[in-house]
């Protein structure tokens, strides 16, 4: 029989507690089943839920495997930047410069600086099919007018991939309400990613966009904090010459609409073909405590 492990709360992209995105990690979990950690995930409820398979590297990283309430997921942002916190404290005592875990999308180095931020640093990004935007306004709620035309609504992807859906204005992005049937339908017939929208109008002066991240997920029809989705609007926004630069330095506010209030940071660049994304926010710890086994 297993011994009760030990499993920690934080909030993930938070400048205060009880704001960002909430994620549950647990340690010493490499002797849970793949059904025990998916029951845990969706007893959790939270939007993902990870787990430190041990407190030893393997192949110079961490191996961590990270599911939603429903099922598992090669990668995910706020899951990443959470766990990284738990190991860089609990496991190496605050001491690594740099953290890797080992995902199922392969290693993803987790990197603090000095005034406490984590950086990961994402996979190359692939651009895969424009989608009709009439399919995406039905989708959304919204009318084709409401989307900025002059850029593509495309699947982007540096690990997890999602719909990036460019809007004019920041009340059409507060408009948005998903039509399940519709986007049921879309996920069968089509794409099956999480629905990424977004515009430079924003609720405070000093973030540059505004973003909504929509999925298909008992556990979380609409995430707080999606750091995986924002690497794939910042390779989305490189791709297409959005701000006319191809370096990027800017912040993201999300999870306002869910009184999640949430703060990513972004430093992108392009260079010919090639692509450095990187992704950052505060972790904060809420609580700490046993899962009884």
């Amino acid at each position: 029989m297993l011994d009760n492990i030990p499993f920690f709360l934080v909030d993930v992209f938070a400048e205060h507690k009880y704001q960002g995105n909430q994620l549950a990690v647990f340690m010493n979990a490499g002797g849970l089943s793949d059904t025990e950690m998916q029951d845990i995930a969706h007893e959790t409820n939270f939007a993902e839920t990870s787990f430190i398979l041990s407190g030893k590297k393997e192949n110079s990283g961490y191996d961590v495997r990270i599911f939603t309430p429903d099922f598992e997921v090669p990668f995910a942002g706020h899951p990443t930047l959470g766990t990284a916190y738990i190991i860089h404290n609990e496991i190496e005592d605050g001491r690594s410069e740099r953290i890797i875990l080992n995902l199922k999308a392969g290693q993803i180095p987790v990197t603090p600086d000095k005034e406490g931020c984590l950086w990961m640093k994402q996979n190359p990004p692939r651009f895969g099919q424009c989608v009709s935007m009439g399919t995406i306004a039905e989708i959304l709620g919204i009318t084709v007018n409401d989307i900025d035309k002059r850029f593509p609504v495309q699947e982007t992807s540096t690990g997890l991939a999602s719909v990036i859906v460019p809007l004019n204005t920041l009340d059409a992005v507060k408009r948005c309400r998903i039509n399940h049937d519709r986007y049921a339908c879309f996920l069968k017939e089509e794409l099956k990613d999480i629905l990424l929208v977004f515009t430079d109008q924003t609720y405070h002066p000093l973030n540059k966009l505004n973003v909504r991240v929509f999925a298909d997920d008992s556990g979380y029809p609409e995430d707080a904090a999606t750091g995986s989705a924002n690497g794939n609007l910042a390779a989305y926004l490189l791709e297409h010459d959005y701000f006319s630069s191809a370096q990027l330095r800017y912040n993201v506010e999300q999870g306002y609409e869910m009184g999640r209030p949430s703060l990513l940071k972004v430093r992108a660049e392009k260079f010919g073909k090639q692509f450095d994304i990187n992704i950052g926010g505060n972790v904060i710890l809420t609580a700490r405590g046993e899962w009884l086994l």
